[in-house]
């Protein structure tokens, strides 16, 4: 199972990919990790869907990571007393806290915090922004606003406050249970929702700990002022361009999409492109040449993974839309521009050992073309640096907990392998030889690089290169 690629796939389990036979044929075509996305289905069916690919990833003996995506806050209108009414551009239109049906003049809009939040020329987004209100006048339990693009509002659609900062935790009760139960299956990331500042990442890691990493979403207009912060803070970052859609005019988000993962490159996190990247495939075999280059932008800006959404977890073909992605990032990485554009691309190095560690390791893989490189590593941050330089050969990350092995299967160029903790350099540098050849990396006569940390176990401790001839 090992794959002939750098980037990565995340996949969506969902009502078209829930039965062991469909997981199996996804992990077949290229899912390197699967998503479990919380804002539906049951914690029962999470957790049969957990248990299947467990032991699928016994089956194919290739650790495979667990995304559990939290819901986060849903900002909504109350009920509409016919269901629906119909805004006309230039009408006037309030929101309150009356708990009553709402008309064509007024709705509920059970969130004091965003009232909270407002002033005297916000707009709100209704309907995925498919309606905009400016504010006119507010109090603690009102908004009244001017309709600046009409149409039909219907009962419970959201509420978008793009370029505020409101007031409310990114974890809603709701994601406390999930969040719980997620950790308890043991889920190896946890994708945190509504990200709007640093302390919400920080709020979520007092609650996580060390169970699991932690992505940020970035789908809010405001976490992108405070970027450097958020991605400082999370283990790795999503750009989630539907939400960043809504709220942004959409010739900005590929300009925010680059920025966002030359901010996660340069901070060697791991960084997810997500959402309608192969959007017409969920009712359609083959994607549209636009998707197609959707994809391969984004590895050719060197994103770790892609994501798929409903494509995989409720579309007509799951299947061959991972198929389709896998082709489309192996075709891209055999391109030699690919290769230019990431060395053009480069983030220099920190003054610290670990970075001057795998800078060198970078310039050796470039002037020796060895055959693999082996990172040794229990923390998985050994792996995470050697990924961060994305050298020219592939990285065999060992390490002798699954979990990081687990976490470290969505990083670019990392095949994770959980390994028996070696005791000294002698071991290490047997263990990797063989290593490196029985998952096909390399054969007798090839060099290797290895990197590690001494001593052995310290996380973080990146102060060994070391070159090695495997023996014939």
């Amino acid at each position: 199972m090992r794959r002939h690629r750098q980037s990565r796939i995340l996949a969506t389990l969902g009502p078209s990919s829930s039965t062991p036979e469909r997981i199996r044929a996804l992990v077949e075509a290229g899912a390197d990790v699967f998503r479990l996305n919380f804002s539906h289905g049951s914690h029962a069916d999470h957790a049969e869907r957990l248990r299947q690919i467990r032991a699928i990833e016994r089956e194919v003996g290739r650790p495979i990571g667990i995304l559990m995506d939290l819901q986060g806050p849903k900002l909504r209108i109350g009920k509409l007393a016919q269901g629906k009414v119909m805004l006309a551009a230039g009408s006037r239109f309030r929101l309150d806290l009356d708990a009553s049906e709402g008309n064509a003049t007024r709705a509920n809009l059970p969130h004091p915090e965003i009232f909270a939040a407002l002033e005297t020329g916000t707009e709100l987004l209704l309907d995925d922004g498919k309606l905009r209100l400016r504010v006119e006048a507010f109090g603690p339990d009102f908004a009244d606003t001017t309709v600046l693009v009409g149409g039909p509002l219907s009962d419970r659609k959201g509420v978008n406050v793009p370029g505020v900062v409101l007031p409310i935790s990114p974890l809603t009760p709701k994601d406390l249970a999930d969040l719980d139960y997620g950790l308890s299956l043991g889920v190896d990331w946890v994708a945190l929702s509504f990200v709007q500042r640093p302390e919400d990442v920080r709020e979520a890691r007092e609650i996580v700990g060390d169970r699991a990493w932690i992505m940020a979403k970035l789908e809010k207009p405001a976490a992108i002022e405070r970027l450097d912060e958020i991605v400082a803070l999370a283990d790795g970052v999503m750009v989630a361009r539907g939400d960043l859609g809504v709220e942004l005019p959409p010739q900005q988000v590929p300009i925010l999409q680059k920025r966002i993962v030359r901010a996660a490159r340069a901070a060697g996190k791991p960084v997810v492109v997500a959402t309608q990247m192969l959007e017409s495939m969920i009712s359609a075999p083959v994607p549209t040449r636009a998707e197609a280059s959707d994809v391969a932008t984004a590895i050719y800006d060197g994103a770790d993974a892609v994501m798929l959404s409903a494509e995989s977890a409720s579309g007509q073909y799951p299947v061959e839309a991972v198929t389709i992605m896998d082709r489309i990032i192996t075709e891209v990485e055999q391109d030699p521009d690919w290769r230019a554009g990431l060395e053009a691309s480069h983030m220099p190095a920190q003054a610290n050992t670990p970075e001057a560690i795998c800078c060198a390791l970078r310039r050796v893989t470039a002037l020796l073309n060895p055959a693999a490189t082996v990172a040794y590593s229990s923390s998985g941050f050994s792996c995470l640096r050697a990924s961060r330089e994305r050298p020219s050969t592939p990285i065999l990350g060992l390490t002798p907990q699954l979990a990081t092995a687990r976490r470290l299967a969505l990083v670019w160029g990392v095949h994770p392998v959980p390994f028996e903790d070696v005791h000294d350099v002698a071991e290490m540098v047997e263990h990797a030889s063989a290593a490196v050849v029985t998952h096909g990396f390399a054969q007798p006569g090839d060099d290797v690089v290895i990197i590690a940390g001494l001593p052995f176990g310290r996380s973080g401790s990146t102060n060994l290169l070391h070159v090695v001839k495997i023996p014939k």
